[in-house]
């Protein structure tokens, strides 16, 4: 398991409350800092680091990232 900061786990457990499971269901950086109610820049770096961690899948798009939650195998 992944050790991660208090940051990042409420980073987690607001995507997990926002359904955010596979692409169709990404959601936006907004859409974490909303639920999280913490700031945008707090937000914007935890997610870039539970990317580098393969926590989280980012996907670009049009106007702004999506992210979404990776599967754990196993």
């Amino acid at each position: 398991m992944v050790d991660l900061t208090p940051i990042e786990q409420n980073i987690l457990r607001a995507l997990q409350e926002l359904g955010a499971s596979d692409e169709s269901k990404m959601k936006t950086a907004d859409d974490v800092m909303k639920k999280s109610k913490m700031a945008k820049g707090q937000i914007a770096n935890a997610l870039i680091t539970l990317v580098n961690k393969g926590v989280v899948v980012r996907k670009a798009r049009e106007k702004s990232a999506g992210y979404f939650l990776k599967k754990i195998e196993g």
